[in-house]
């Protein structure tokens, strides 16, 4: 605590204000959070200090992981989001479309495997039937009845709902009743709509999210929250994004944790075709570790959980986040396939042992969690006796089943991933 009064006094005295301000439980304003944003040097590491000690109040030094696996039944979109390079039109060479049997095959094969979660997202394929999100629910749970279904965007549900000619909320219930336990928050990336009509023209606005989120809540579905930064954002929309998610969880709070996602350009359409003027080539080092220190600072109280997100950035920069605020280092998840479609090269998965040997190497201690974060497993005394998944020595045998559907609608014959 000495050492980081120290590094507090060495601020200039605004950045220190904030801070000590910080320390004491108050609230961070968006305006202070700004300002936090833009701190280097011994400042960055002063604000580290303070955001690694706001996480130890909570959780102490245990870091969290989920066994889960992603199933991305389909890469068919109807949209052509700017950063996102895994989507293909439907009469595009590439697109896949896994049938409904598959899709089950790998949530029971997921279960078998010691997975406790699925995550089952994808595109949004033209003429859908309105109901395939409630009807992979229900199929999935007949075969694998204790497995978390983490399932469904805000985008996904608006669509969903939107072809079924029903409102938001009836199809939430719809799909709660169908074995949904819970949404991704994805689909936010910056919830500034001005910003959003650039990267994501024609995609949900920041309206319709919040409506679809807070009427999760109010169902009692909880859900992540995310951001998407790294591109054309600025510190105060970072700021406010993080402040409108704290006045949500304030009213709802039906927000399991906060997910930052740092954009992955190699792939993505609107860095490699350079139709957005001043698109960056993603989140430097510095302001990866600024993102989450401020995170936990403005979220502290409010969002427990901070998610360091190694897909997307790496393992080294996960382990240095969990020295930035971070308490949890996200799922295992077998299957990835949208941010390595984007250019990600961190890999597709982590076997559950691997994840603890990260934990351990930052001084952490283990723990294995369900999507709503109750504890299963800690490993701080318990030897690490090999899982089901640890003996995975290859990904190659979970991407081999070949799609064939054809209809009006699709006509694809591919390797799915």
């Amino acid at each position: 605590m000495v050492g980081m009064e120290q590094a507090i006094a060495g601020c200039r005295p605004a950045i220190a204000a904030i801070l000590d301000k910080a320390l004491t439980g108050g609230e961070v304003s968006a305006t202070e959070g700004e300002l936090l944003l833009t701190v280097a040097g011994n400042e960055l590491a002063a604000l580290m200090a303070v955001a690694d000690h706001l996480r130890f109040e909570k959780p102490g030094d245990r870091v969290t992981y989920v066994v889960n696996r992603n199933i991305n039944f389909t890469n068919v979109c109807v949209k052509r989001c700017g950063f996102c390079a895994f989507s293909r039109g439907h009469r595009a060479g590439e697109g896949y479309f896994l049938p409904t049997e598959e899709v089950v095959r790998r949530a029971r094969e997921a279960w078998e495997l010691g997975a406790t979660e699925v995550c089952v997202q994808a595109g949004l394929p033209p003429r859908m039937k309105g109901s395939l999100y409630i009807d992979l629910c229900r199929a999935i749970k007949e075969e694998a009845p204790e497995i978390h279904i983490h399932g469904f965007s805000p985008e996904e549900v608006k669509y969903g709902s939107g072809l079924c000619g029903r409102s938001v909320e009836y199809y939430l219930a719809a799909l709660r009743d169908a074995g949904v336990g819970s949404l991704p928050g994805t689909s936010a990336e910056i919830l500034d709509d001005r910003i959003r009509n650039i990267i994501s023209p024609g995609r949900i606005s920041t309206a319709e999210w919040i409506h679809v989120i807070t009427s999760a809540h109010r169902l009692g579905i909880p859900t992540s929250s995310t951001i998407l930064y790294g591109h054309i954002e600025s510190a105060g929309d970072i700021a406010r994004h993080i402040s409108l998610l704290r006045d949500i969880q304030k009213q709802t709070g039906g927000f399991t944790e906060f997910v930052p996602l740092s954009f992955i350009h190699a792939e993505a359409p609107m860095y490699r075709k350079g139709f957005v003027p001043g698109i960056r080539a993603g989140a430097t080092e510095d302001e990866v570790l600024r993102m989450y220190a401020v995170a936990r600072v403005m979220l502290h109280g409010v969002i427990d959980h901070v998610q360091a997100s190694w897909v997307k950035q790496g393992v080294p920069m996960a382990r240095r986040c969990l020295g930035s605020g971070a308490d949890d280092l996200g799922g295992t998840l077998l299957n990835e396939s949208i941010s390595t479609a984007a250019g990600a090269a961190h890999g597709h998965f982590l076997r559950p042992a691997e994840m603890r040997h990260i934990i351990r190497s930052a001084g952490r201690v283990p723990v294995q969690r369900s999507t709503t974060y109750k504890l299963l497993r800690e490993f701080e005394r318990e030897p690490d006796a090999p899982e089901p998944l640890d003996a995975v020595a290859s990904e190659e045998r979970f991407g081999s089943y070949a799609s064939l559907i054809s209809s009006d609608e699709f006509r694809f014959v591919r390797k799915a991933p």
